[in-house]
Formats: C-alpha cells, sequence, structure tokens
C-alpha cells in the first residue's frame, strides 16, 4: 500500500499522508518542521495567507516521514527538533537525493552553525526571533528560484547542466546538488571563462545581498568542487582568481 493515499472525491486533487493528514497536490505545498507549536502555527497562517499549503511536524522523525511521502516543494526546518536534529533531516534528506528548497531556523546565532547547516545542503538561514514576514519573502524568492527554467543545456568543459530538468553531470557522471549550487554553477557556466566577484554573484543570484551573504558563496562554492572536480583541493575547473573571484572554465592548463 502506498505511504501517501489519494482522497477520494477531494475536488481539490487532494493526497494524505501516512497519518491521516490531508495536503493539496495542486497547489504549492510547504513543510513546516518546528517543535514549538505557537511559531509553527504562527508561520502556517502567513504562509497560507500568500496562498500556501502547509504541512507541520513537531520532530525529525516525522518530518523526515512527511518530506517522502508528500515531497513539499519547501520544508522549514528548525534545527533543535527532538530527536532527529535539524542537521540529521537535512542530511537525510539531500542524502536520499530530495532536492526542495530548505530554510533552517534555529536559536543558535552562531556563524559554525549556519556554515554547518549550508554545507549539509539548506539554502537559507534565519535566526530566532525573526520576522514571519521576512521568513515568507525568503520562502518566496527561494521557490522563484527554484522554478523550472526554459529548456537550455549549459555545457562547460566535463560539465553538462540541463537548466529544465535541474540536471548537473561532471565527468559524465551525474552530480546532486542543492538549489542554491545549482542556481550557483548555473550563472558561473552563463559566464564561463569571466571572472565573477562575489559581489556580482549575490547580484545574479538574487538581485541584492539580503537573503545571502559572501560567505555563503564560499560554502556553495566548497561545496561544487567537493563534487564536480577530481581533486577539490586544486581545483581545475571552479577556481578562484584570489583578489578578485571565482570562475568556470573548462579546465584545460594553459
Amino acid at each position: 500500500m502506498s505511504i501517501v493515499r489519494a482522497i477520494r472525491g477531494d475536488h481539490r486533487c487532494g493526497r494524505e499522508t501516512p497519518d491521516g493528514r490531508s495536503y493539496d497536490e495542486t497547489m504549492t505545498t510547504i513543510l513546516i518542521a518546528e517543535d514549538d507549536e505557537l511559531q509553527a502555527e504562527l508561520v502556517r497562517r502567513y504562509l497560507e495567507r500568500e496562498g500556501y499549503d502547509t504541512l507541520s511536524a513537531t520532530d525529525g522523525t516525522t518530518a523526515i516521514a512527511l518530506a517522502r511521502a508528500a515531497t513539499p516543494d519547501l520544508l522549514v526546518l528548525d534545527l533543535m527538533l527532538p530527536g532527529t536534529d535539524g542537521f540529521s533531516v537535512c542530511r537525510t534528506l539531500r542524502a536520499e537525493g530530495a532536492d526542495m528548497p530548505i530554510v533552517m531556523l534555529t536559536a543558535r546565532d552562531t556563524e559554525d552553525d549556519m556554515l554547518t547547516g549550508l554545507e549539509l545542503g539548506a539554502d537559507d538561514y534565519l535566526s530566532k526571533p525573526y520576522s514571519p514576514r521576512e521568513l515568507v519573502a525568503r520562502v518566496r524568492v527561494l521557490l522563484r528560484r527554484h522554478e523550472r527554467p526554459a529548456e537550455r543545456t549549459l555545457t562547460v568543459g566535463p560539465i553538462a547542466i540541463d537548466a529544465a530538468r535541474h540536471d548537473v553531470q561532471a565527468h559524465g557522471r551525474p552530480v546532486s546538488l542543492t538549489p542554491g549550487e545549482f542556481q550557483l554553477i548555473t550563472v558561473l557556466a552563463e559566464n564561463a571563462g569571466l571572472v565573477l566577484t562575489r559581489a556580482q554573484l549575490l547580484q545574479h543570484l538574487h538581485g541584492s545581498d539580503r537573503f545571502m551573504t559572501e560567505r555563503t558563496i564560499d560554502t556553495h562554492v566548497r561545496n561544487i568542487r567537493a563534487k564536480i572536480e577530481a581533486d577539490p583541493r586544486s581545483p581545475r575547473l571552479l577556481r578562484t582568481v584570489y583578489g578578485v573571484g571565482y570562475t568556470l572554465d573548462d579546465g584545460r592548463v594553459g
């Protein structure tokens, strides 16, 4: 028996999760993984006011189960979930190939937490207390970035990027990238051979640096190199031009 069952006769093309909670698969669905029920309810109201459908989980194990069953369009993930914490949820879902954008929430405002989350595959990070309106704005930006673009293929040396399918191959092998990593390598491929500063990359990705920092760019670059380079410590494809920025080229010397 499928763990996601159709609700018969529901005019909204509804589905339900293993525990019987329904959601509308025709709408953009956001999974809220937050153990503070008052905070989760506040976030739910703001998101549904913007026209999103929502599902909620109060622990990491349930969050993983709902993400597998419902394949939400975005995950709002509290770091300090009971049992399986947010880091472990993120690690598990990314290891299984889930590519939905992930916004991490935490009461611990430390750079180490932020960088760990990004390295595990999170796309954005908010420290508590935060404005629900700002969270909604970030959700909107991430969903817009994750929308399927017009069909096209970019090729830079051994790197092939199918923008329509959100697919990347390196040296003939498929590469699993988070949405943020995919957007970054796509911008670099569109400007292959050119050196882009961090500020230019931020401008390309968001139109401003409000939702991403230069440290975020560096973390994404490090993650991409680990996935596409034969030796990430001596990159030949995604290179640093010291004092300037980053460039993606075909890897040939000279």
